[in-house]
């Protein structure tokens, strides 16, 4: 193939925009993205040669090479990995695929100096090489073709890109880095190496540069022909707990997420059994970008006895804890495990129970500590967290007690960090279940009609707000036997909380009203399934409510937003025998036009829209006038 140039694609010419002209506070991550690329290339290719050893060629030992040239200004990073075929760089260094691509640039937008650290978050880790290099040449060869298969790929990061055959020896990939002007740091060995020893030290490879060694005539300290390794080379999770640092537990969290921030928590331990395999896992501190895309993959890593097997092994942690980054080693899977197989495998099955069990474990000792800022952190959790948790409740049947234990709510008592377990110590004597209602904010919540005698009573009630709660509810039935009872489904009934009197009382009012309820039932006959007077309202003249097992309001305009049909059922209408309006409906010669503002009127207190506003409008500017 003769040298042929191409337009990047749309999104990648303004990324490399931003990236050049945008990313200053943290120049040196690109060799952090470039290296993890290398080492990427050299676990991937370790992993398709197990089943075609001859992509080995002649060449066993897998490297990572590091080298500049101060003449040319050039610093180039090498690996012996996989490589690439003219298809593949055309694909993976011309164009982005990834979803994401838009967040990316609305957050560099934002603020014109974001940490360049979230080039790895998005996945455009090539690009960050852009940061100091006014031009990139990229000289590849796939394992496994001819050595006059190779390609050369160059740019100067503007709109274009130059692709051409070259022929290439030995497999694998070569970076070249062109600095611009004033990068002239990491021309430096002492530079270079710090930065590869800050966020690549736990590379199981070896990351090689050359050696520097003192000349006495010279006075200076130069390089020479010999290599050596500058970072550990072995993985940091199959070091012993003792010899790594909470700087190092962070540094490659930083390195394997691509966050800014040091994780909430960590764990690291190795599992010893029927299955036998080493965690290191990690919770966030912020939710990511992507949190609530549920087809994401998790973030754990999979290795069996330190070979690389796949990214993002969903298998080994539930959906609803994808936010979980970290690693796990195994020394029991067969090597040549595939994506189906490791779906479908006990030992899989028990590392993923194992491991959910172990991030559970790490939320409930900051959950349940008696130390103040432990607490204060989950509560950071769950306010990022929070949400995606309450999926868990009907995913994972085995931990539903421990989930609910770990689950904060707003109620009438407190605006935030009710646990399941503080409320049942603060039930009210004779109190039988766990109240709650479910809202569209928590001002809706707050001032909702339902809660009037409960507020009056003193009974606190849960106040439920998130999307996910009506789905968490129909897998929350109860908690330490107390059933959980919405405040806004069938006819209250308060138990003993009642006294006998209240009762009495009630069945009386009901009694003499019911010529005005059968007469409100013949208004509002296509609006609502029933109309009876309540003891649940205090201050309102009425309230709607719907049966048990019907679907409630707040639900019903959920699955409307989401473009889906709610199940038709009519709500009922409750009245407050107590309320002027209600006494003055009877006998008013505007009967039929006071009952449908009644219903339109509780129809709003619960958040709900009405169907013809302007009807509504129209009746009241009637009802002020006359």
């Amino acid at each position: 193939m003769t040298k042929q140039t191409h337009a990047f694609q749309a999104e990648v010419k303004q990324i490399l925009h931003l990236v050049t002209h945008s990313l200053y506070s943290n120049k040196e991550i690109f060799l952090r993205e470039l290296v993890s690329n290398a080492s990427d290339a050299c676990d991937k290719l370790r992993f398709e040669a197990l089943d075609n050893a001859a992509l080995w060629e002649d060449a066993p030992n897998l490297e990572v090479r590091v080298s500049f040239d101060e003449a040319a200004r050039t610093l180039t990073i090498s690996d012996n990995g996989i490589g690439m075929s003219a298809e593949e760089a055309a694909a993976h260094l011309g164009t982005i695929a990834k979803s994401g691509t838009r967040e990316f640039m609305a957050k560099l937008e934002g603020d014109q100096k974001k940490d360049a650290q979230l080039i790895g978050q998005f996945g455009v880790g090539f690009y960050s090489g852009f940061i100091v290099a006014d031009k990139i040449t990229v000289e590849t060869r796939r394992a496994g073709l001819a050595a006059d298969q190779g390609v050369r790929w160059t740019s100067e990061g503007t709109g274009e890109y130059e692709i051409e055959t070259i022929t290439k020896a030995g497999r694998g990939t070569d970076v070249i880095l062109h600095l611009r002007e004033g990068e002239e740091e990491f021309l430096k060995t002492w530079r270079v190496k710090s930065t590869i020893s800050k966020y690549s030290d736990h590379i199981s490879l070896p990351i090689l540069m050359k050696k520097e060694t003192w000349d006495a005539e010279a006075a200076k300290q130069v390089v020479t022909d010999e290599w050596e390794p500058v970072n550990k080379a072995s993985a940091l999770w199959s070091r012993s707990k003792s010899e790594i640092t909470q700087e190092q537990y962070e540094e490659f969290y930083k390195q394997i997420s691509h966050d800014t921030e040091a994780p909430l928590a960590y764990t690291h331990n190795r599992v010893e059994g029927r299955s036998e395999y080493t965690q290191l896992l990690y919770i966030p501190a912020k939710a990511p970008f992507d949190l609530w895309n549920r087809d994401k993959r998790g973030g754990v890593k999979l290795y069996v006895k330190r070979v690389f097997i796949m990214d993002d092994a969903e298998a080994l942690m539930p959906v609803y804890l994808r936010f979980v980054k970290g690693v796990i080693d195994s020394a029991d899977l067969p090597l040549n495990v595939s994506r189906e197989l490791l779906q479908e495998s006990r030992d899989v099955r028990a590392i993923r129970e194992g491991s959910t069990k172990r991030v559970l474990g790490m939320l409930e000792s900051l959950a349940n500590s008696e130390d103040e800022a432990e607490r204060a952190k989950y509560a950071a959790f769950w306010k990022d967290f929070g949400q995606v948790l309450k999926e868990g409740i009907g995913e994972d049947h085995a931990n539903q007690e421990r989930l609910a234990k770990l689950f904060r709510f707003a109620s009438t008592h407190a605006d935030e960090g009710v646990s399941l377990a503080d409320y049942v110590s603060r039930m009210k004597e004779g109190q039988e279940a766990v109240y709650y209602i479910t809202a569209d904010s928590l001002a809706a919540a707050k001032h909702s009609p339902q809660l009037e005698i409960f507020r009056k009573k003193g009974i606190e009630v849960l106040l439920l707000v998130d999307r996910v709660d009506e789905w968490m509810l129909s897998h929350l039935y109860e908690f330490e036997g107390k059933p959980l009872q919405s405040v806004a489904k069938g006819a209250i009934d308060l138990g003993k909380l009642q006294d006998e009197e209240e009762k009495k009382k009630a069945e009386e009012v009901a009694e003499s009203l019911k010529p005005l309820l059968d007469k409100l039932k013949e208004s509002l006959k296509d609006r609502a399934k029933d109309v009876r007077v309540t003891t649940r309202l205090v201050d309102s003249p009425a309230c709607i409510v719907v049966e048990e097992g019907d679907v409630s309001g707040h639900l019903a305009r959920l699955l409307k937003q989401a473009g889906q049909q709610a199940p038709e059922s009519k709500p009922t209408l409750e009245i407050n025998a107590e309320h002027a309006l209600v006494k003055k409906l009877d006998g008013s010669s505007h009967f039929d036009d006071l009952a449908q503002v009644l219903f339109d009127q509780a129809v709003l207190a619960e958040g709900g829209h009405l169907e013809d506003p302007a009807a509504y409008v129209k009746r009241v500017n009637a009802l002020l006038i006359g």
